[in-house]
């Protein structure tokens, strides 16, 4: 602790305060937040595009200078996502998902601009206690973060999965058999242990595993834009909340939730300190934190609590801080983006190590300021348009919907820039859509996906180091055992209310009615018995994580099957808890009209990748853009055509040209 009150310590982060307050080097940081708030603005463009376009011209730069224009565009990227989550429904990356859970109800309400300030407020004061925690955190978290061995990884991975999957109202096992399923599809590909293909179907572009990228929008965003079709109306019926009142109302919520802000800072530096754990993972536990924490959230979240865009968002950019930990202190990048950040550093003559704490501590401090700034820049820029962006939520339709959909297709694009990436969109977005419609979590799915990989690394290192020994180590032990109660909490709560006892005492000649439906638990026990038995072909290590897994699939969603035909069709389903995820509103539909519309919509899709096949991606989106706008709801020709040119004009620009990305190959060439 004496670290924390030596003079030279104080003395380096003042210094280090003045270096980055010159006039040319503030310059570059706010380059760096401008570039990474357009980043966050469009689908599927991460935080590793804009490394990709701003580190080649770090190089000749002041290294305090390139190092704060990194770090602003990295820290602001999460901040600014939070519209197409908020509004559309649509998170931006993989780490904003939770938010959309009550940030779109909100919208619904007319509470656009309250969520969008609840949002930016929570995320600059999370950024703002991640960089303190960071300045404070490096020599005191030394011997912390070398204890954490791949054991306590994989613990703790395995607890993220478990808080979100028993989240799922009076049907947790669904939250289990989602997760299951996800952790399945990150499995496909070759096993870096073994070498072993895995349901690969023979398909080059499988070898590699399925990107999240693709499969991340299919499963949030499209589902979202199918409603919208399926409703043909704006995304909110109310009356929208003024602009400014809107925007006052967040900030009082968030300094009203002051502590739940902090608590979920300190979640979002701590897992941002662990190599591994990513943002995707990070505000889950977060959202699932304050649900089991905050008063009434279990009745509340969900359907637009102002709490559930807080928590997810303050851990969102505390982690940023959290994850230059390991990486300055250890030489430890916690992903691609923080080896990127590495790389650089070291390009500038810096080596991650004591040496940062010590004779370079003003370099090191300087990226505390440099984060602590970005986030006031970046939250003071977004909320002075945020008023009119939450305008979006007043437009019909016919307007949002030919703008979103080809960004989305070319965002799904990034995942490995194969025609696959296409297909494996409109798939997850079919399965996404029909998760809603029949009340599935889909947030279990995404984080089994993230996490699969690292759970089967995790477990496989564990045992070739530590054979069974590491189920003895006490953080292990504490973590699994913590999992195990949330994970039985349920049975429990079964057992007091005495539905197990019906379940077991059913009367006689009570019927039991199968409806189309329950199709979905065959789908899913289908898939896992089809993984279990072609897995048992393969050898031990590249077996056991799908031996494990698809068990744990086929008996959740049998049990689950088994309740739900015998109790769960005598009451609510999800009645008198949380369904951790947005459910559909079609309102007075007939459900007949429903199906007709939703196939009409990924219609759309298919046709989109029938064209592009034939003439190329860029043609494409002017003829699609102007056929769905006239067909769909009879646009006049002329904002048909205005609203295509400037489509096209903006994708052309700021994918081909400004970030020179690949386009799929079509059979004319274009």
């Amino acid at each position: 602790m004496d670290f924390l009150f030596d003079s030279s310590t104080l003395s380096a982060a003042g210094h280090a305060l003045s270096l980055i307050l010159s006039a040319e080097r503030l310059v570059f940081v706010a380059a760096g937040v401008l570039v990474g708030i357009a980043i966050g603005l469009i689908p599927g463009i991460g935080g590793l595009t804009g490394f990709a376009l701003l580190v080649p011209f770090t190089y000749t730069m002041d290294p305090i200078a390139a190092m704060g224009m990194l770090l602003g565009m990295h820290s602001v990227t999460a901040t600014s996502d939070v519209l197409g989550a908020v509004l559309l429904g649509v998170p931006g990356h993989a780490a904003s998902q939770a938010t959309v859970l009550d940030g779109l109800p909100m919208s619904k309400r007319g509470e656009a601009s309250r969520a969008l300030s609840a949002c930016y407020t929570s995320s600059l004061l999370g950024g703002l206690i991640g960089a303190f925690i960071l300045a404070v955190s490096l020599p005191l978290l030394r011997p912390l973060v070398l204890s954490i061995t791949t054991p306590e990884m994989l613990a703790l991975t395995i607890f993220g999965v478990t808080m979100v999957s028993v989240l799922s109202g009076n049907a947790p096992l669904k939250g289990l058999v989602a997760a299951s399923f996800g952790i399945l599809i990150g499995m496909i590909g070759t096993n870096a242990q073994t070498g072993q293909l895995r349901w690969t179907g023979n398909l080059l572009y499988l070898e590699e595993g399925i990107p999240i990228l693709p499969v991340l929008l299919g499963v949030f965003a499209l589902p979202e834009l199918c409603d919208l079709a399926i409703k043909r109306a704006t995304i909110s019926n109310q009356p929208a909340v003024s602009s400014f009142k809107g925007m006052g109302q967040g900030v009082k919520d968030t300094l009203h939730n002051w502590f739940l802000v902090l608590r979920c800072a300190g979640i979002g530096a701590f897992c941002g300190a662990i190599p591994g754990i990513t943002g995707a993972v990070t505000d889950w536990i977060a959202y699932g934190h304050a649900v089991q924490t905050e008063k009434g959230a279990k009745e509340s979240f969900g359907k637009g609590d102002v709490r559930g865009v807080i928590a997810p968002e303050a851990a969102n950019n505390a982690k940023e801080g959290g994850m230059l930990v390991p990486m300055l202190a250890f030489g430890l990048p916690g992903g691609a983006a923080q080896a990127i950040l590495l790389g650089a550093l070291m390009v500038h003559g810096f080596n991650p190590g004591p040496d940062m704490l010590t004779r370079h501590l003003d370099i090191t401090y300087s990226m505390v300021w440099s984060i602590a700034i970005a986030n006031i820049f970046g939250a003071g820029l977004c909320f002075l348009f945020s008023g009119q962006f939450a305008k979006v939520a007043t437009l019909r339709y016919s307007l949002i919907l030919p703008v979103i959909i080809p960004i989305v297709l070319v965002g799904a694009f990034q995942g490995s820039r194969s025609w696959g990436d296409l297909f494996v969109l409109l798939i997850a977005g079919v399965i996404g859509w029909i998760m809603k419609r029949q009340k599935w979590p889909r947030p279990p799915l995404i984080l089994g996906l993230v996490l699969g990989v690292l759970i089967e690394r995790y477990m496989s290192i564990s045992f070739m180091r530590y054979d069974a020994t590491w189920l003895m180590r006490p953080g292990v032990m504490v973590l699994l055992g913590i999992s195990a109660l949330v994970l039985l909490s349920p049975l429990f709560k079964l057992t007091k209310k005495g539905e197990l006892a019906r379940l077991l005492h059913r009367p006689k000649g009570a019927k039991v009615r199968f409806k189309l439906d329950d199709l979905t638990y065959l789908f899913f026990i289908g898939t896992g018995l089809f993984m279990l038995v072609t897995a048992q072909q393969w050898n031990f290590l590249a077996a056991i994580g799908p031996t494990v897994v698809a068990s744990v699939l086929i008996i959740a969603a049998s049990i689950s099957l088994i309740y739900k035909l015998l109790i769960g069709s005598t009451r609510p389903q999800g009645a008198g808890g949380l369904h951790m995820d947005s459910s559909s509103d079609h309102g007075s539909l007939p459900n007949r009209l429903v199906l007709a519309r939703a196939i009409r919509f990924f219609g759309w899709f298919v046709a989109f990748l029938a064209l592009t096949s034939l003439i190329g991606m860029l043609p494409t989106i002017p003829v699609l853009v102007v056929a769905f706008m006239r067909l769909e709801a009879r646009e006049h020709w002329r904002i048909s055509v205005i609203l295509a040119i400037a489509v096209t004009a903006f994708i052309y620009g700021v994918f081909d040209r400004l970030l020179h990305i690949a386009w799929p190959t079509s059979l004319l060439g274009f």
